[in-house]
């Protein structure tokens, strides 16, 4: 086995980034889905380590989701020579290396494996493994393959896959199902929550969430249409900025709804029409109130929508407009699934909601909701706690 090459001397890191002080932790997304889950990888694994960073590379399906936390560094990733990946690896000097669902590259894992990096091999799937049967390189696959000390496997069958037809018999391969995006209920005064479902019961509610000013006028004449057909119906409207909810209050006032502002400590009565929720941390009562939950930033030209993994933790149907570039992937797993619905304008927002108010309904697509986000979440937090294991035992050496 050769050696592998030296980088040039006096180079410069890639793209001029300095690699940061502390645990750096390089997730490679072959695809935009296992991007947007190697965001939320990092803040778990951050929780539990706080100066852990993660070092992002995607494949060329995928691109760093636009809003990611400071402790996520996005990287680009070049050929797979030898030079290009000791050039990559000396300089970040990654703790641990994950690789997401396939499309290895073998260069820079077998440098990796060479210079005592622990990898993992997430959500692998015979879809993107190597196929093993054919002429082109077949002991290369497999050597590659053996790299890894562990290989989450998406199903059964990929499992047998690499055990028989790859020869990882002694590998270490556990069955997880995919891993995809998914979220863990959020915080709420169940005290709080209690008292407000008491004091709304046998209303019927629904939630506009994180809506740009420049959607509440449609958002309430939707509820205006809405109205016409339940008189006793409530709406829930959460500000994409708390701290601005003068065009809210104006919106409302101009509808002519009678209406609370949360910040001011009221509480609703049998003639409240509408709840204006400006304080912040508090998604996660409304999400337990409403059985219906519309994301907003979703209708208007270049919004990007509102991920719908909160709504689906708590069990809410969700409806959502075209405009949710940054969560597409996401929006789409959840309507294949009956769990979401998209509109377009006041009218067809206000023909779904009348559609799913119905509580067998709602219900129906709470449940579909709530198993995608939950599902999952636990693929996600066997991730979390294989990273962490890996970790600390290199830690230990």
């Amino acid at each position: 086995m050769s050696e592998p090459p030296h980088p040039a001397s006096g180079s410069d890191g890639p793209q001029g980034l300095a690699r940061p002080e502390g645990e750096l932790v390089w997730t490679h997304a072959v695809t935009q889905s296992h991007a947007a889950v190697a965001a939320q990888l990092a803040g778990r694994l951050r929780a539990n380590r706080p100066g852990m960073h993660l070092l992002l590379t995607t494949g060329p399906e995928a691109q760093p989701p636009a809003a990611l936390p400071r402790f996520v560094i996005p990287a680009e990733f070049e050929a797979d020579s030898s030079t290009a990946a000791l050039t990559f690896l000396e300089h970040w000097k990654p703790d641990i290396g994950i690789w997401t669902g396939g499309d290895l590259q073998p260069a820079i894992l077998r440098l990796a494996d060479w210079q005592g990096i622990p990898l993992i091999l997430a959500d692998a799937d015979t879809a993107r493994l190597p196929r093993l049967g054919w002429r082109w390189l077949p002991d290369s696959a497999r050597q590659t393959l053996k790299r890894f000390s562990l290989i989450m496997a998406r199903d059964g069958a990929t499992e047998t896959f690499l055990r028989r037809r790859a020869g990882l018999r002694e590998a270490r391969i556990i069955v997880t199902g995919a891993l995809q995006e998914g979220s863990i209920p959020l915080p709420c005064d169940l005290a709080e929550r209690e008292e407000l479902a008491a004091i709304l019961r046998r209303r019927l509610i629904w939630l506009a969430a994180y809506l740009h000013p420049s959607e509440v006028e449609t958002v309430l004449a939707a509820n205006a249409r809405v109205m016409r057909f339940s008189h006793r119906v409530l709406i829930i409207i959460v500000p994409d900025d708390p701290g601005n909810a003068a065009p809210f209050q104006t919106a409302l006032v101009r509808a002519g709804l009678r209406y609370i502002t949360w910040s001011e400590g009221a509480l609703p009565d049998e003639t409240t029409q509408a709840i204006l929720a400006d304080t912040a941390g508090e998604m996660g009562l409304w999400y337990r109130i409403a059985p219906i939950s519309f994301m907003g930033d979703s209708l208007r030209q270049g919004g990007q929508g509102s991920n719908p993994l909160e709504p689906a933790a708590h069990g809410s149907a969700i409806l959502y407009g075209p405009n949710v570039g940054a969560h597409m992937a996401t929006y789409s797993r959840l309507a294949r699934a009956g769990a979401a619905r998209i509109v377009r304008d006041a009218e067809t927002l206000a023909e779904a909601v009348q559609q799913v108010m119905p509580p067998d309904r709602s219900a129906a697509m709470a449940h579909a909701a709530w198993e995608i986000a939950t599902r999952g979440a636990e693929v996600l937090e066997r991730l979390v706690e294989a990273t962490n294991e890996a970790l600390d035992a290199r830690a230990a050496r």
